[in-house]
């Protein structure tokens, strides 16, 4: 990999990671974009530097964290649909993996969806309830809409973000447990994924994914600050919008072959 690539990955991916807009759909058009979509390492490296991410929504809610046993309990319920239901599926969903076409089609109804939320949960996302009045039985619903996520260009953050608000939740205490979620379930596929690559790696690919490491975590930090600040003021509907330019984008690029 070249420098530029390595940055370019790195941040798709600590940008897009915890934002409405599909981290994986964004790396797959970026690797279908320069012919690499086979590319063995690159689907490693795409892998690994999930880690960074993971590592940045603990230091940025370290105290979040450490609060109580029932943050875990809520966290280890939502978790479980993702898991069961991933497992069950992951060779469905790696077929997947491997269509532009889902992708761009998956970004313009995900934008629709993101677009209409803002006025359908235009009360609720400010004056909705806050972390602390979620129970097990929510918890277990956000795992289930987080399951949507499954579906490349779909976006994980976006689908339990939504979930968030259909249950009532403002858009802060949405968009964080979307972060928070992102830890244990990112965290497991990675590793799962993870045990099959390290025996691949070599040592001279060591260093490309420590740096690669480095990068996301710094710039998904940067990411999760703006994203609350964006989201609180502005809403969802940009992100939506985003969405649906660039998977009419892709749309019309597939058209020409």
């Amino acid at each position: 990999m070249t420098i530029w690539e390595i940055f370019f990955y790195s941040l798709i991916e600590g940008l897009t990671e915890f934002l409405p807009v599909s981290s994986t759909g964004h790396l797959i058009i970026y690797s279908h974009y320069l012919a690499k979509e086979n590319d063995p390492f690159i689907k490693s490296f795409e892998v690994i530097i999930q880690f960074g991410a993971i590592f940045s929504v603990l230091v940025v809610y370290w105290k979040t964290f450490l609060s109580s046993f029932q943050f875990y309990k809520n966290l280890f319920i939502a978790f479980l649909p993702a898991a069961v239901i991933g497992f069950l599926m992951r060779n469905l969903v790696n077929e997947w993996l491997g269509s532009i076409l889902i992708v761009a089609w998956s970004l313009i109804v995900g934008g629709i969806i993101l677009i209409a939320s803002d006025y359908i949960f235009k009360t609720t996302a400010s004056d909705g309830k806050s972390l602390d009045k979620l129970n097990y039985k929510e918890s277990l619903y956000l795992g289930l809409f987080q399951c949507f996520a499954l579906i490349p260009g779909v976006s994980r953050s976006g689908a339990t973000i939504l979930g968030g608000l259909a249950l009532k939740y403002n858009k802060k205490a949405a968009a964080e447990f979307s972060f928070f979620l992102a830890v244990p379930t990112i965290a497991a596929a990675t590793l799962y994924k993870s045990y099959k690559i390290l025996p691949t790696i070599t040592s001279d690919q060591v260093t490309t994914l420590l740096i690669g490491c480095v990068l996301s975590f710094l710039i998904a930090i940067i990411a999760i600050k703006t994203f609350i600040k964006l989201v609180s003021r502005y809403g969802f509907k940009h992100f939506g919008v985003y969405r649906i330019v660039l998977g009419v984008l892709i749309l019309i690029l597939i058209k020409r072959g």
